[in-house]
């Protein structure tokens, strides 16, 4: 991407310090994990104990899942937000970043603009390793995510070189690719659609509820591709190609298939690598966020 030129957003605090938090994974964390799965199989059935499961088999066993569930051990130091900081002090995986989101900033309030409307933009907080947000906390393993309750993206930017090596997607555009695609929940957000996609999840079966947040979830893939498609001058050649292989490295067939499982479908919450490649193309190369609408199209 051509970023040099590129106003970076202000709209971003950094957390620092770590969080106390239990040993992870399936060694020194199964006593943990004894009394998790029954609360997350209680508020998310088996599909979401088979996540998580996945999830470690993925990281290694290396997920801390006392910090990702909020149950603090310890005594240790909890994580401090702080507001903007002078830019001297940002690394340049942060600069870039907060590059990408000034685009995103600027590209949607053109949108919001044609309607009317004001954007309200949201806020991007660093963090590294554990954290904590208004959904809960923080965890690098969970990647990066977008928190409805304060409308905030949390992002430890490590994640962004664990693309290169464990998904091997390299280059800049995963990462504009995976910053805008957290703007487009944030976009579900302020539209009012995240609130009834939710209040929908409540009262259907399992299955029915994964099934909708794979077309919220492939929404903002193509999201990302209406913010990319309408900055073309950040484009160069190969950004495509690497946008494409980014979200098919993080299709759920592919991450089960890489966890050892066969993949299946009812326990999608992401989508399919074929599916997430084909909304953001069709984001790329419409550019018009009412092409998005996963949930009137009969087949996603």
């Amino acid at each position: 991407m051509r970023l040099d030129d590129e106003q970076e957003s202000s709209n971003f605090e950094i957390q620092s310090g770590r969080s106390g938090g239990f040993g992870g994974g399936l060694g020194g964390g199964g006593n943990l994990l004894g009394m998790l799965l029954p609360m997350i199989g209680s508020r998310f059935g088996c599909a979401g104990i088979a996540v998580v499961l996945i999830v470690m088999a993925v990281m290694g066993g290396g997920l801390d899942l006392g910090s990702m569930f909020g149950t603090q051990g310890g005594g240790g130091p909890q994580q401090q937000a702080e507001g903007p900081k002078n830019t001297g002090e940002l690394t340049d995986i942060q600069r870039i970043s907060l590059k990408v989101l000034g685009s995103t900033e600027r590209r949607w309030q053109e949108i919001f603009s044609a309607e009317g409307q004001q954007y309200p933009a949201p806020t991007l907080v660093f963090y590294s390793q554990n954290g904590m947000s208004g959904c809960g906390a923080a965890q690098s393993a969970m990647g990066p995510f977008y928190c409805p309750a304060d409308r905030k993206i949390y992002l430890d930017t490590d994640f962004f070189e664990e693309m290169k090596t464990r998904f091997n997607a390299p280059g800049d555009f995963p990462i504009g690719y995976i910053i805008a695609h957290e703007v487009g929940h944030h976009i579900q957000t302020v539209t009012g659609l995240s609130d009834k996609v939710r209040s929908a999840q409540q009262r259907a079966s399992e299955a029915e509820g994964n099934a909708l947040q794979v077309r919220m979830e492939l929404q903002a893939d193509c999201y990302a591709g209406v913010w990319a498609a309408r900055d073309q001058n950040l484009m160069e050649p190969g950004d495509l190609e690497e946008g494409m292989q980014a979200a098919h490295a993080i299709g759920d067939d592919t991450l089960m298939r890489g966890a050892g499982r066969a993949p299946v479908e009812s326990m999608f919450t992401h989508g399919s690598s074929e599916q997430r490649m084909r909304w953001l193309r069709r984001g790329l190369e419409s550019g018009n966020p009412a092409d998005c609408d996963t949930f009137s199209a009969t087949a996603i």
